[in-house]
């Protein structure tokens, strides 16, 4: 993490897992976790899942619009992962995991090794803390999609969590989910068996398909 101390006040390139790219302002970096701020648009980037940066030469030295807080609160001295979900939740944001989508909604709890996260497209969802690419906060008095509060449950699940994502899936078993947003058709289907780091899943056609746990990124129910 020292090496990269001397990249923050610059702008630069972040390569991140799964052939993503982001570009803006390095304006701080704590033990796990740096901040990105492009225009209005603050990136809080996981640094296990940060490839490479590198300083950004053809990018414009015009000063950027946007305020000198970050939206969320935290102490620079203390920045963490962990600490940034604690903060953000029960706030608007955009959450990067897998595939070619975005998930829009809020953080409802967070626990060892995943977090809980409600969307009002998904619903209720299980997100791998060790698979989320960068979070993005809303600005003020925006709202996902619009909607009103109504629409947006400030207790949208009523079930007991478990302390890990495999424990969580566990609790799964006997329901039909789908896995990574259901960008592969073999991680929609019936939840068997999550047992010894792998998951047993019925898909449509009646084939079994044994997923490692490690590798999956989210989880939510049909």
């Amino acid at each position: 993490m020292r090496v990269l101390q001397q990249f923050v006040g610059q702008q630069v390139i972040v390569d991140i897992s799964g052939n993503n790219i982001c570009k803006g302002k390095l304006i701080d970096l704590g033990l796990d976790i740096m901040v990105v701020v492009n225009e209005q648009q603050f990136y809080y980037i996981p640094l296990v899942n940060v490839q490479n940066v590198k300083l950004n030469s053809e990018s414009s030295t015009e000063p950027e619009n946007r305020s000198d807080e970050t939206p969320i609160d935290y102490q620079a001295d203390s920045l963490s992962f962990r600490k940034i979900l604690n903060a953000a939740k029960g706030q608007f944001v955009e959450i990067y995991v897998t595939g070619n989508k975005t998930i829009h909604g809020y953080l409802t709890s967070i626990m060892n090794d995943y977090f809980v996260f409600y969307s009002p497209v998904y619903k209720a969802m299980f997100v791998s803390m060790n698979h989320l690419k960068w979070l993005i906060p809303y600005r003020s008095n925006h709202t996902p999609y619009s909607l009103n509060n109504q629409s947006l449950p400030l207790s949208p699940i009523n079930i007991t969590l478990s302390r890990t994502f495999e424990e969580q899936c566990k609790k799964l078993e006997g329901k039909l989910v789908v896995f990574d947003l259901g960008d592969n058709t073999k991680k929609i289907g019936f939840l068997q068996k999550a047992d010894s780091d792998f998951i047993e899943l019925i898909n449509a056609n009646g084939d079994k398909v044994f997923w490692n746990l490690q590798h999956l990124k989210t989880v939510y129910t049909t």
